[in-house]
C-alpha cells in the first residue's frame, strides 16, 4: 500500500479529516548476532520496509487502535493506557512503548486514533516488532510534543519489548530502525551506544534477503534462555576477572578463563559470543577496505557458530544457508536476526542474482517442502515523520 492508499483506510475507520503520516524500518543485520545484549558489536542496516502508523489526536479520553495487518481492534482509556493485555496481543507492543512515555515524561492529556501498516513480514527476522516499537515512539513523541530524541525513543522501545512482550532483548533492532541512514550501516558498540554509520558500497554485489517463512517466535522462551546462559557464563568467570558482560573479554582472554564454565553448554554460548564480536570488528574493517570476499568468508564463520555453538539456526536456516553457498556468486550466507527461523542475508555478485533465487528456492522447498520468499534489500532511513 502506498500513503494515499492507506489515508484512504484511515478515513473509512475514523471518518473524514486530516491525518499525519510517520514510517519506521525493519532491518537486517550483516553479521554480529546475539552479541547486543552482551555489550559487543553489532553491524545491522535500515531497510526500505517497515512500518506505517497515521494519527489523528482527538479530544477523546481513549486512544483507538487498529492494525490493517490484525483483526483486533482495540479502545483503551487513558486512565488505562500503562496496562499490559495478556501475551500476544499485538498492541502490547504499542501502549508498551506509550507507557514508557507516561511513566518518565508525564499523562497523556487527550487521545487518538491511529492506524498501523506494515509489509516486514512477521516473524521473518527482520525486526518486524521493534519496526512497530519505533514506529509508535516517534509518532507519540512529535505528535505530543514530549521532546524527547531519536536515542530515547530507542531506549523506550526496548523497555517495551522487556516489559510488555517479555522478551529480553537487546537494543540492536530498536537502534536500526530509530537511527538508521540511507545507503549506510550502522557499526554499534552496544556497550556504550556509541555508533558510526559507514557507508555501503557494494561494487556488483548486491544483499538478498531469503525469507524461510518458517517463522520464529522469540518470546517462547528460547532468546531468553540463551540470554540466561550468557549470564551464567559471566557468573562463572567474574570470581577470575571482573566482568559484567561477555563482550568485555576478548577471545584470549575467554580461552584463559573458559575453563571456570562448568557446563559445556553454556561456555559454547559464550565463545560464540565472543568470537562473534572479533567477527564483527574484522568484518567492519574489511568492509571499510573494500575486501568483499574476507567479509562473506566471516559472515560463513558466522553462520556456523551460531549453528554449532550458541544452536539457534534449525533445519529451515541451515537448509537456505546450504543452498546459497552453493551458488558460485554468493559471496557469504548466514541466518539473521534471534534465529530459531526467520531469515538469512547473503552477499551476491550482480550476474547471479537470478539463479541464485531460482535455486536456493528450489533446492530449499525440495528439502524442507516450505516455499522461502527472496527480497533484493534496499537500505533506508530510521522512523521519522512522512507527512
Amino acid at each position: 500500500m502506498n500513503v494515499d492508499q492507506l489515508k484512504v483506510e484511515f478515513i473509512k475507520f475514523y471518518d473524514e479529516g486530516d491525518c499525519h503520516v510517520y514510517f519506521s524500518p525493519g532491518r537486517v543485520n550483516l553479521i554480529g548476532e546475539h552479541t547486543d545484549y552482551n555489550g559487543g558489536f553489532v553491524f545491522p542496516c535500515a531497510l526500505s520496509f517497515g512500518t506505517y502508523c497515521l494519527i489523528r489526536k482527538t479530544q477523546n479520553d481513549y486512544f483507538q487502535f487498529r492494525s490493517l495487518n490484525q483483526d483486533k481492534t482495540y479502545k483503551i482509556n487513558l486512565d488505562s493506557i500503562t496496562k499490559a493485555f495478556p501475551k500476544g496481543n499485538w498492541v502490547n507492543y504499542v501502549i508498551g512503548v506509550i507507557a514508557q512515555f507516561v511513566k518518565n515524561d508525564g499523562d497523556l492529556k487527550n487521545g487518538a486514533d491511529i492506524l498501523f501498516w506494515g509489509n516486514v513480514p512477521n516473524g521473518a527476522g527482520l525486526s518486524s516488532s521493534a519496526s512497530l516499537e519505533v514506529a509508535t515512539g516517534v509518532t507519540i513523541n512529535q505528535e505530543y510534543n514530549f521532546g524527547k530524541t531519536q536515542i530515547d525513543i530507542v531506549r523506550y522501545s526496548q523497555k517495551a519489548e522487556h516489559e510488555y512482550a517479555g522478551v529480553m532483548c537487546g537494543i540492536m533492532d530498536q537502534f536500526a530502525s530509530g537511527i538508521g541512514k540511507k545507503d549506510h550501516a550502522i557499526y554499534l558498540n552496544c556497550n556504550n551506544l556509541e555508533y558510526e554509520l559507514v557507508p555501503i558500497k557494494l561494487e556488483g554485489v548486491k544483499i538478498v534477503i531469503g525469507n524461510t517463512n518458517s517463522p520464529h517466535s522469540l518470546d517462547e522462551g528460547k532468546y531468553n534462555e540463551r540470554v540466561e546462559e550468557c549470564r551464567v557464563a559471566v557468573e562463572a568467570i567474574k570470581p577470575s576477572k571482573k566482568i559484567a558482560l561477555l563482550g568485555e573479554l576478548n577471545p584470549a582472554e575467554f580461552n584463559l578463563f573458559s575453563d571456570k564454565i562448568i557446563s559445556e553448554t553454556v561456555r559454547k554460548r559464550a565463545r560464540h559470543v565472543v568470537t562473534e564480536i572479533e567477527r564483527t570488528m574484522k568484518a567492519v574493517e574489511n568492509l571499510k577496505q573494500g575486501k568483499l570476499e574476507e567479509f562473506g568468508q566471516l559472515m560463513n564463520e558466522s553462520h556456523d557458530s551460531l549453528r554449532d555453538d550458541y544452536e539457534v539456526t534449525g533445519f529451515e536456516l541451515d537448509s537456505m544457508v546450504e543452498a546459497a553457498r552453493k551458488i558460485e556468486g554468493t559471496i557469504g550466507s548466514r541466518m539473521t536476526g534471534g534465529g530459531f527461523g526467520g531469515s538469512t542475508v547473503n552477499l551476491v555478485k550482480d550476474e547471479f542474482i537470478e539463479q541464485f533465487i531460482e535455486q536456493v528456492g528450489k533446492e530449499y522447498t525440495e528439502k524442507t517442502g516450505i516455499v522461502g520468499e527472496f527480497y533484493v534489500a534496499e537500505i533506508g532511513d530510521g522512523g521519522k515523520r512522512i507527512e
